[in-house]
């Protein structure tokens, strides 16, 4: 069975411009000419969802001109391709703190949602600017206006309330989760959500990771056991 969500930690793209001594801006372009044909591969696959890291809230440590240059490319990219995704019928989404990102990004942002919000072959979410501790740390702090407010009873709040206020409530958790360019850990990526998702990490750098490479992570995926913390039938 195919996984309904999978995200992916798309990471290596520095790296791989570093190896053909170009600036780490062409390896994030090269990793945007990527996403395009992962897109493409997901609904014959039977994937429903898919959730890229774009940006983490921690991103903006780097330089400022490897920043700024990003903020640039994520708003061509996005401006580019709204008519496309949206003929393609992929509903787009963004996740992450809106607020520091640049006046004209978050307007091109808005934009392919609105246009895309009728579609379903595929949901799309970028997460921009995004950190999970940061998520949730968010979530908290409206459900703590809920409670403050009166319209939220602090006994009743569970795992489903607490969900109710994050980025992702939308959204199915994810069954897969996926990182490039031989790194082993989570970066801050969906903690919540991630809680009993599948984890795959492949040495491949992003730009170098094909529809061929996904689509056999995915076969096999069909072949593990999810027991959510239950035993084997």
């Amino acid at each position: 069975m195919s996984p309904r969500h999978v995200a992916i930690i798309m990471d290596g793209n520095g790296r791989w411009a570093a190896m053909r001594g170009k600036p780490r801006l062409f390896g994030h372009q090269a990793g945007g000419q990527r996403v395009r044909e992962i897109l493409e591969a997901c609904p014959p696959l039977g994937i429903e969802y898919l959730t890229i890291f774009a940006f983490s809230t921690e991103n903006w440590k780097r330089t400022q001109a490897e920043v700024a240059g990003l903020m640039s490319l994520f708003r061509l990219y996005i401006a580019r391709a709204t008519e496309e995704l949206n003929a393609a019928g992929v509903r787009v989404r963004f996740i992450g703190d809106r607020v520091r990102l640049d006046a004209k990004l978050r307007a091109v942002m808005d934009e392919v949602e609105t246009l895309t919000a009728g579609n379903g072959r595929l949901h799309l979410t970028v997460a921009l600017n995004y950190g999970g501790r940061d998520e949730v740390a968010r979530a908290v702090r409206r459900l703590a206006a809920e409670v403050a407010s009166g319209n939220l009873d602090p006994g009743s709040v569970d795992e489903i309330t607490l969900s109710r206020f994050l980025d992702t409530h939308v959204l199915p958790d994810p069954d897969l989760v996926i990182r490039t360019s031989g790194e082993a850990r989570i970066s801050n990526f969906l903690l919540w959500q991630s809680a009993y998702a599948e984890y795959e990490f492949v040495d491949t750098l992003w730009p170098d990771f094909t529809a061929e490479i996904f689509a056999g992570i995915i076969r096999g995926y069909a072949a593990r056991e999810r027991r959510f913390g239950a035993v084997p039938a």
